[in-house]
C-alpha cells in the first residue's frame, strides 16, 4: 500500500505543479477536472476521500494501541518499533494525499474564477469601446464638440 500512495503523491504534486504554471497541459488538465466534477464525478471522489480518511483514522487508532502497549510494558519491542514506522508512514502518506487533494480542488476552483473573471473583462471592454465609438461617431454627425 506504500508504492500506492508514494504514486499517488507523485501524481498529485504533478498536477500541482502542472496547474500552477500556465502551459498547453494545464488547460487540458483543467477541462479534464471540469468533466470529472460532472455528473458522479463529485460522489465518487467523496467516497474515495471518506474512505481514505477512514483508514486514516484506522491507522491512527492502531498508532496508539502499539504506543499505549509499548507504555504499558515499559519495554520497547522491536516488532512494534517497526509496525509503529510502517503505521506512521502510511498515515502521513495518506493525509498528504487528503490534504493536496484539497490544494488540486482549490486550485482548479480558482483558475476557473480567473478565467471567468478575464472573459467578463475582455466583454466589458469591447462593450466600453462599442459605446465610445457610437459617443464619438453621433458626435461627429451632429457637429457638437465631445463632452467628457
Amino acid at each position: 500500500m506504500i508504492q500506492l500512495l508514494f504514486t499517488l503523491l507523485m501524481i498529485q504534486v504533478a498536477f500541482i505543479l502542472i496547474l500552477s504554471f500556465a502551459n498547453p497541459i494545464r488547460k487540458l488538465v483543467v477541462k479534464g477536472l471540469d468533466l470529472l466534477k460532472q455528473g458522479r464525478g463529485p460522489l465518487v471522489t467523496k467516497t474515495v476521500a471518506a474512505t481514505m480518511l477512514v483508514v486514516f483514522g484506522s491507522t491512527m487508532y492502531t498508532i496508539t494501541k502499539i504506543q499505549k502497549r509499548s507504555k504499558d510494558a515499559g519495554i520497547v519491542n522491536p516488532t512494534d518499533e517497526v509496525l509503529m514506522a510502517h503505521r506512521l508512514l502510511e498515515a502521513s502518506l495518506l493525509g498528504f494525499s487528503l490534504f493536496l487533494g484539497l490544494v488540486i480542488d482549490r486550485q482548479h476552483y480558482y483558475i476557473r474564477e480567473i478565467n471567468l473573471l478575464r472573459k467578463n473583462l475582455e466583454t466589458a471592454k469591447k462593450r466600453s469601446h462599442g459605446n465610445e465609438s457610437s459617443r464619438r461617431r453621433v458626435a461627429a454627425e451632429t457637429g457638437k464638440p465631445k463632452v467628457k
